[in-house]
């Protein structure tokens, strides 16, 4: 992503925790960091963004130190000699009781977006919320994870957590490199293949869905055992369009039907989202070009016209019939489930080093 000369604030507000923000100038980057007010525990780093790229790593350090492309510039006097000490184009850094927030764009102008390298404590759970979208990496952490995104890839490596993943538009590849019990995990995207990479000796207890694509596996059939289940309606009642001229239901109609009516509550959450999204995007756009052309002309108000915050992320569609393989890894454990609407499921044996 290119880099895009923005004004960046870290605005710590926690009034009953202690925090410590340093920055330090780079050619290209802004590096910030911050403690969690308690390291004896395994804290929660929590993520909002409107749009771009975040890349989370687990370390041996304590501190939450985060790089940016986001590069601050000296806000300029006014007409009127009065300095801008506030603008909606800031990321904010803050801390309290043990949970780190950063959150960019998600309120007012967030230009063309950010990206974000983040190192953290490997014991951080981590939750992100991406509104509109940008590629997320998540790696070397052990607590639970929680990912919601509209568009792009999910990658996740090196987990032993467990995970909530859901994406509107996009692929997600994860690597487990131990499962535990009490620990789920839940990956779902509607349109996007989803592979999960396990170790050879993991147990869990598995149901794979898919609506247009393959199940796949590597793991022989003595490991995964599974049951294949077939493809249900609800009601009593037979449509007569699918029923043949013999009396007899033409199965072959009935999956083309629930397929169809799927496919057409799909196509318009999603147009429906992405509407929604370009409203406020050009909301937003119109607000901000007011606010400089006020500020150019040397209107004496200091602030920026209110501008509607970026709408949640839709929930993701229920998803009913398609292929459905449930069944036993190695004898059963945690649940597992993976689920997409438009692409193929992978389920992958891997050897693990401890």
């Amino acid at each position: 992503m290119k880099s895009v000369r923005l004004f960046s604030s870290f605005v710590i507000a926690a009034a009953s925790a202690v925090v410590l923000l340093t920055a330090a100038r780079a050619d290209e980057t802004e590096t910030a960091s911050i403690k969690f007010s308690d390291p004896t525990k395994p804290g929660t780093l929590k993520v909002s963004l409107a749009h771009g790229d975040l890349h989370i790593r687990g370390t041996d350090a304590a501190d939450v130190t985060v790089k940016t492309d986001l590069k601050p510039e000296a806000p300029a006097l006014r007409k009127d000699g009065l300095r801008v000490l506030t603008s909606s184009s800031s990321y904010s850094l803050t801390e309290e009781k043990n949970v780190i927030s950063l959150t960019y764009g998600t309120e007012g102008w967030s230009g063309s977006g950010g990206e974000f390298d983040i190192a953290v404590p490997r014991t951080t759970s981590i939750v992100i919320s991406c509104a509109m979208g940008g590629e997320i990496e998540v790696g070397g952490v052990t607590g639970d994870l929680e990912i919601k995104s509209l568009n792009g890839e999910v990658k996740l490596a090196d987990l032993s957590g467990g995970a909530l993943v859901e994406t509107m538009n996009g692929e997600i590849h994860a690597t487990v490199r131990e499962l535990r019990d009490g620990k789920p995990l839940s990956f779902s995207s509607m349109n996007g293949e989803v592979a999960l990479n396990l170790p050879a000796t993991a147990k869990a207890n598995v149901r794979l869905r898919t609506h247009n694509g393959s199940i796949l596996t590597d793991f022989d059939e003595k490991a995964l055992v599974t049951k294949t289940e077939s493809l249900r309606t609800k009601g009593s009642h037979t449509p007569r369009a699918i029923v043949r001229a013999d009396g007899n239901v033409d199965s072959a109609e009935i999956r083309a039907v629930v397929h169809d009516a799927v496919q057409t509550a799909v196509q318009v959450a999603h147009e429906v989202a992405a509407a929604t999204r370009e409203a406020v995007r050009a909301e937003r756009e119109a607000a901000r070009a007011a606010h400089e052309a006020a500020q150019a002309t040397g209107e004496t108000s200091t602030e920026e016209a209110p501008v509607a915050p970026i709408p949640p992320i839709p929930p993701l569609p229920p998803m009913t019939g398609g292929k459905i393989v449930t069944g036993t890894l190695n004898g059963g454990g945690p649940e597992i489930r993976i689920t997409t609407m438009n692409g193929d499921v992978t389920l992958r044996r891997i050897d693990v080093k401890m």
